[in-house]
C-alpha cells in the first residue's frame, strides 16, 4: 500500500481528500480564502475525467454542483462568508430534494465583505439555521490539516449515506496553515455510494423501502424517469399539497439525523476524565485551547477540553453529563458567543457555562485564553 507524505495547506487537504472520496464535479466562484480548492479543483479534476466550472456567481456556483448530483456526479462546492449566505436557499433545496452534495465553507471576518483574509468562526448558527424552514443539517469542523482531509471524506460519506447536503466548516486558520501529513492508499479509504435502484423496478424516487427512510437515488440520464420540486412533494417527487404527506415527508427528512446521532456525533476530548473545569473550543481555535490547556494542566489545574467534531448534530447528551462533574465550563470562539449558547442549552444550569473570545479577526493566544480561565479561580 502507497502512503504520500506531503506539506499542505488545509485547503490543498481538502481537495485530496474530496478527490479520494470520489469527487468528479466540481463548481464554485473564488472568493478568499477558499480559492485555493477552486484553483486545485481546477487542476486536477480535468486529469482524472472530473468535471470543473466557475460560474457566475454563488448561486449558480451551488445550483450546478446540485445538478451534476443528479446525474450520479459526486459534487462538491466551496466558498466563504459572503458566497455562504447566498448558498443559502439552495442548501434548503438540496435538503428538501435529498441530493447528496458537500458545501466548504472557510470561514472568514464578517459581516459583509468583513475581512476576507482574517479568521473568524462567525458561521456557526448560520450553517445550521442560515437557510428557511426546518431541515436536516450536517455540520463537520476540523482543527488540522490531516483531519480536514479526513472529514472531507466523511463528509462525502455522509452526503451519499443520508441523501443530504454536509456542510465542512473550516476557517481562514485551518485552511491556509501548512502541516506534514500522510495520505493514506486509496485501498484505506472507505468510501460510501449512494444506494441506486435495479433497472425493472418500479422506481418512485421519494419511496423508502424495507424500513429504511433514506430512498435510492437513480441518476438522471440512466432510464429511470422522475420528477425534482423544492415544493412538498410525495413518493414520486410531484408537487403535493397534503399537509398529511407534508407530515410524513418532513418526519422523515429529520429522522435522518435524529434517528442516526450515533454515526454522526463526534468529539474529542483531552484530560475530561479527571476534570474539574472544561473549555469547549472547535475549528483552528481549537489549536489553542489545546496549547492552553497543556500549560494549565502542567500548573496542576485539573481543567480539561471538550472540541465537538460534528458542530451539527450537536454532542447533546456528552456535553450535559460532563457539566454534571464539573465546575466551570468556558466556551471559547473567534465569534460573540455563537456555540456557547447551544453549550448553555443542553448544560441547563448544572454548572456555569462562561464565554471568551474575539471577532475583529485576530487569533486568540493561550496566554490570553489562560488569564480569561483563571478568573473563576
Amino acid at each position: 500500500m502507497a502512503r504520500q507524505v506531503k506539506f499542505l495547506q488545509g485547503n490543498e487537504a481538502c481537495i485530496e481528500g474530496a478527490l479520494m472520496a470520489g469527487m468528479r464535479f466540481y463548481s464554485g466562484y473564488p472568493i478568499t480564502p477558499s480559492t485555493e480548492i477552486a484553483e486545485l479543483s481546477a487542476e486536477r479534476l480535468p486529469r482524472i475525467g472530473g468535471k470543473f466550472i466557475q460560474m457566475e456567481d454563488e448561486i449558480a456556483g451551488i445550483a450546478a454542483a446540485i445538478g451534476a448530483s443528479l446525474t450520479g456526479l459526486k459534487s462538491m462546492t466551496a466558498t466563504s462568508g459572503p458566497g455562504f449566505s447566498l448558498k443559502q436557499e439552495n442548501i434548503g433545496y438540496a435538503a428538501l430534494t435529498e441530493i447528496p452534495l458537500v458545501i466548504v465553507n472557510v470561514q472568514r471576518g464578517g459581516p459583509s465583505t468583513g475581512l476576507p483574509t482574517a479568521p473568524s468562526q462567525g458561521d456557526v448558527m448560520q450553517a445550521m439555521w442560515g437557510t428557511h424552514g426546518d431541515h436536516p443539517v450536517i455540520c463537520l469542523t476540523p482543527d488540522s490539516v490531516k483531519e480536514t482531509f479526513d472529514l472531507t471524506v466523511r463528509a462525502f460519506n455522509l452526503a451519499e449515506k443520508y441523501r443530504t447536503p454536509v456542510i465542512l466548516l473550516t476557517d481562514e486558520i485551518t485552511g491556509h496553515m501548512r502541516e506534514k501529513i500522510e495520505i493514506p492508499d486509496q485501498s484505506e479509504i472507505e468510501i460510501y455510494n449512494r444506494i441506486k435502484p435495479e433497472m425493472g423496478d418500479e422506481y418512485k424516487a421519494y419511496k423508502v423501502y424495507e424500513g429504511d427512510i433514506v430512498p435510492k437515488m437513480a441518476n438522471f440520464g440512466e432510464g429511470f424517469r422522475y420528477h425534482v420540486t423544492g415544493l412538498m412533494h410525495d413518493e414520486t417527487g410531484f408537487p403535493s399539497n397534503s399537509t398529511s404527506n407534508a407530515g410524513i415527508l418532513m418526519d422523515r427528512l429529520m429522522a435522518k439525523i435524529t434517528d442516526h446521532l450515533d454515526d454522526l456525533v463526534d468529539y474529542e476530548e483531552i484530560g475530561i476524565e479527571d476534570a474539574e473545569y472544561v473549555i469547549v473550543a472547535y475549528g483552528g481555535n481549537a489549536r489553542t485551547a489545546k496549547s492552553a490547556v497543556k500549560k494549565l494542566r502542567a500548573e496542576g489545574i485539573k481543567v480539561g477540553l471538550f472540541r465537538p467534531i460534528s458542530l451539527w448534530p450537536f454532542a447533546e447528551a456528552r456535553m450535559n453529563e460532563i457539566s454534571k462533574n464539573v465546575k466551570d465550563i468556558l466556551v471559547t470562539e473567534l465569534n460573540y458567543g455563537q456555540l456557547k449558547l447551544e453549550v448553555e442549552r443542553v448544560v441547563r444550569g448544572n454548572c456555569p457555562v462562561r464565554f471568551f473570545g474575539k471577532a475583529n479577526g485576530e487569533v486568540l493566544t493561550p496566554e490570553q485564553l489562560i488569564l480569561s480561565f483563571k478568573e473563576v479561580l
